[in-house]
């Protein structure tokens, strides 16, 4: 009998039951685990190949043709939407496992600094995050499931995507067409002719279905769907159906999107949206998105080019933002927020999730009283640290830190809308039982 894997599985409670590799105690998979001689294709980060086998692994890679067909694409332009790289660190990405070591390797005085820092810039500049949940009459046939029985329905996501909507609509964005938005859609504010119908663009679109529901909703022609990886069980499919839709998917990384350059958008007027786009993607919408940002690197003229008219994204896994890719950091440095600063607050973030969410987190009080009791025992760090006083608070308390810095770094990002002239608004979109994560960043043009 073939010898099995010795790596054990803790959540199945058992060894892997894969053969082992020659010369190793481990299986192919779990090899990578073991010695670290697995490295991320250089082509597609999704799978590692052993080192030994890279050069080869490179000619057959599954991914090769598609990164070639790419990169030969007018509107592909590597790292455009990345921001500026820091110089002496080569513009690094800082893994969750580095920030939290980080963060427990800070003395307890440094820890209640920050915490206090963060408190007080929350209290400053936070205070007009507002509920806006908002269904427009337009969506009625998702809310009341009158829409295709074979189009997945998820009660709490349609919430999220309606809701997404009605902001836009509330906020001018959107506009019901008279008495007829009782019994029919919507349609996009825009100057001009009706055949000058301006396009959306959902960016992070993974399967499309808030543009299934804009599409349903709303009267619009042109949809661009911009997503990196590679979907099943996708809106496309009814949204072709749509003998007035024009459909156009994508497959790219924000960050490498140069959106001025793609032919369908050439002098159309766009409205952008995303739920839920992780991390430093946000960061990368916004550059991508923003005329003077984007005409930077293009040559074409302003009149070739395509004009944003509105912009919705929900903000999602601020753990995964970096500090290289976000958007403000003047004005994080303005704040007294430096890098390290940030990396610590975007690790915190993670405990935004950590408690029960029925119902709008208060009582911080007793959080910081607990801070400041420790703050003098860091004379005996064996005894207490940071790492042993992140397990002693209690959920609510670690969840409201967590909320904190979220508010905070988008805060920045509403900042930078300002600043490039767009009217802006930051929201709480959804109530936080339907989805912890329920900022939403609403912009349009000045009149």
């Amino acid at each position: 009998m073939a010898a099995r894997c010795n790596f054990w599985l803790p959540k199945k409670k058992r060894f892997c039951s894969n053969v082992l590799l020659r010369d190793s105690q481990f299986c192919g998979n779990h090899t990578q685990r073991s010695d670290g001689q697995w490295v991320p294709c250089p082509i597609h980060p999704s799978h590692s190949v052993l080192e030994e086998n890279l050069q080869s692994h490179l000619k057959r890679c599954p991914f090769f043709k598609q990164a070639q067909s790419l990169s030969i694409q007018p509107f592909y332009q590597e790292g455009i939407n990345a921001g500026k790289e820091e110089e002496e660190e080569g513009g690094q990405n800082f893994s969750s496992e580095m920030k939290r070591n980080a963060v427990h390797g800070m003395t307890l005085f440094e820890f209640s600094k920050l915490i206090n820092k963060i408190k007080s810039i929350h209290a400053s500049i936070c205070s007009d995050i507002g509920d806006s949940f908002k269904i427009p009459q337009a969506c009625d046939i998702w809310t009341n499931r009158q829409v295709d029985r074979g189009l997945p329905f998820q009660e709490k996501h349609v919430m999220q995507q309606a809701s997404i909507l009605g902001n836009l609509e509330e906020f001018g964005v959107l506009k019901s067409c008279g008495d007829d938005a009782v019994s029919g859609p919507v349609k996009l504010e825009v100057s001009g002719d009706d055949d000058d119908v301006p396009a959306v663009v959902e960016f992070g679109a993974g399967r499309g279905y808030l543009t299934q529901v804009l599409a349903d909703c709303y009267r619009i022609k042109k949809i661009l769907l911009v997503e990196r990886k590679s979907y099943k069980l996708k809106a496309d499919r009814s949204l072709r159906q749509k003998e007035s839709v024009t459909l156009e998917r994508l497959r790219i990384d924000i960050e490498d999107l140069k959106l001025n350059a793609v032919e369908s958008l050439q002098g159309v007027p766009y409205l952008a949206i995303g739920k839920h786009l992780c991390g430093p993607a946000t960061d990368m919408t916004l550059r991508c998105c923003i005329s003077k940002q984007c005409n930077q690197h293009n040559d074409a003229p302003s009149d070739s080019t395509c004009r944003l008219i509105g912009l919705a994204i929900a903000t999602c896994c601020h753990h995964l933002c970096q500090w290289k890719h976000y958007i403000n950091k003047p004005y994080m440095l303005d704040l007294g927020i430096t890098k390290d600063d940030f990396n610590a607050m975007t690790w915190l973030t993670s405990w935004a999730v950590d408690a029960d969410h029925g119902s709008d987190l208060c009582g911080t009080g007793s959080f910081y009283l607990q801070i400041r009791e420790h703050e003098h025992v860091e004379s005996d760090p064996n005894t207490y640290d940071v790492k042993n006083m992140v397990k002693n608070m209690k959920a609510v308390d670690r969840a409201v830190v967590g909320l904190m810095c979220k508010d905070i770094i988008d805060v920045g990002r509403f900042m930078w809308l300002k600043e490039h002239e767009l009217e802006c608004e930051l929201v709480k979109y959804v109530p936080s039982n339907i989805s912890p994560e329920n900022r939403l960043l609403v912009a349009r043009q000045k009149s």
